[in-house]
């Protein structure tokens, strides 16, 4: 198994797909279907953009997902303490390879990251009904500290 940064991002769009398919079945008022063509536009320009890091994890060559991340600081306000923390936006495994610790793989890279950055926080939010993610994340012993809540008009 390995796992390194990749600017790939049309293999990123391409590893997208596993986890976009599952918001829109989820929730399709808020997703449109995944776009191949247009994914590759949106994580063209992302790849780029030099506050995210995406992370290619493969195993015997073959693409089996990926995490996109973010380093962020929160600075001191007269309201807030200041803290930095690793935001995890996405993690992605091809839907035939899930359940076979390869998220967990990802995850612990993450951890070490933030540890080589004095990082002590990654952050991360899902949505409710991924009840995938909430397990697993739960399994990685993240802590629900805020809710968001919303009402329809």
């Amino acid at each position: 198994m390995k796992i390194s940064e990749t600017k790939d991002y049309k293999l990123v769009a391409a590893l997208n797909k596993h986890v976009h398919d599952l918001h829109y079945h989820l929730y399709p008022r808020y997703f449109n279907k995944y776009n191949e063509e247009l994914f590759k536009e949106i994580f063209k320009e992302l790849v780029e953009d030099t506050g995210f890091t995406f992370l290619l994890l493969e195993n015997g060559g073959e693409a089996v997902g990926y995490a996109w991340i973010e380093m962020r600081d929160y600075p001191e306000s007269p309201l807030k303490k200041g803290y930095k923390s690793v935001y995890v936006h996405q993690i992605s495994i091809n839907a035939s390879k899930r359940n076979q610790g390869y998220g967990t793989a990802l995850m612990e890279h993450i951890y070490k990251l933030a540890k080589n950055c004095g990082i002590d926080l990654v952050e991360l939010d899902y949505w409710l009904e991924n009840t995938v993610a909430k397990e697993f994340y739960e399994k990685h012993k993240f802590v629900r500290y805020r809710e968001m809540v919303y009402k329809e008009l």
